[in-house]
């Protein structure tokens, strides 16, 4: 009886230690695959190719150059001279299956008012109502504006803009990012901030590492702070002392950033970057998607 009992307890320990040798491969397996899916294509977000394209490609050629990257995916940041064209763009995006995951808006306070926007500014809401296009508008501030500001008139002028933003853009099945572009409004602090004097805003924040030379040291305990409102986080090279842009694998602090990223969970998605001035994004989207192939050890 008692030989009886051993064999079956040493069955049931063999049987739990050999479950829990599958357990944690199955782990490790789908690891490596949730690390290859976040880096893929489908969860990467071309930035930056319409305002920075030496080439000054139309709406058609731009996204042809998408379609032979293997994107269906971008965000949109445009330019005064792109006007014209932003419906037309959206359209054919439409057309070709090509997701529009956001649209770039530009806030200069002495320009922009609560009530009456810049024509520039108002071309992106008329489009995306014509369209009927449903996505997140990245809003950025012009930075120096701010500098006459106090503390407590910054938060109350970015706030007020902010609120007006987000009604209009409600109205419309669209919702409102901050996007860190320097200044009092690009620091985290200030961001979080604004996000909590509106907690029923809905809104978001695109991290941008290339505009986050300034806050380093701080890096690890802002991303913690932001991390319940990270819509995206655009990638750069990044080393202390800059250059502001360089390609992703081209620094030494990129991938411990990126990790932390991933230790905190974030699942993404990551805009990859084809900012580069007098550059071709097409050639700098390759460069920086191979980039963080070989920095991230993916096949």
């Amino acid at each position: 009886m008692v030989k009886v009992l051993v064999s079956r307890l040493f069955l049931l320990v063999y049987a739990f230690i050999a479950l829990s040798l599958v357990s944690c491969k199955s782990v490790g397996t789908n690891q490596h695959q949730s690390k290859a899916d976040l880096f893929s294509k489908d969860n990467l977000i071309p930035w930056s190719i319409v305002g920075f394209d030496v080439k000054e490609r139309t709406p058609e050629q731009r996204l042809e150059m998408l379609e032979r990257l293997g994107y269906k995916q971008y965000a949109y940041g445009n330019r005064p001279k792109h006007i014209p064209t932003m419906k037309q763009e959206w359209e054919l995006a439409k057309e070709k299956n090509i997701a529009v995951k956001a649209v770039w808006l530009y806030i200069n306070l002495k320009k922009d008012k609560v009530g009456k926007l810049k024509p520039e500014s108002e071309a992106v809401f008329e489009n995306l109502k014509v369209v009927g296009l449903q996505t997140q508008i990245w809003v950025g501030f012009e930075p120096k504006y701010f500098d006459d500001l106090s503390e407590e008139e910054s938060l109350r002028q970015a706030k007020d803009m902010i609120t007006y933003l987000s009604q209009r853009a409600k109205k419309l099945g669209c919702k409102i990012a901050l996007y860190n572009h320097g200044g009092w409004y690009g620091k985290p602090e200030n961001q979080l901030k604004i996000i909590k004097a509106l907690p029923n805003k809905n809104l978001g924040v695109v991290l941008n590492f290339h505009h986050a030379h300034d806050a380093l040291e701080d890096y690890s305990e802002n991303i913690k702070k932001l991390f319940p409102y990270l819509w995206c986080v655009n990638l750069n090279g990044m080393k202390s002392e800059g250059p502001k842009i360089i390609t992703i694998g081209q620094g030494d602090l990129e991938k411990s950033m990126i990790q932390q990223l991933l230790n905190l969970g974030y699942n993404g998605p990551f805009g990859i970057l084809g900012h580069v001035k007098g550059g071709d994004p097409e050639h700098i989207l390759e460069a920086n998607e191979n980039g963080l192939k070989n920095l991230m050890q993916l096949d």
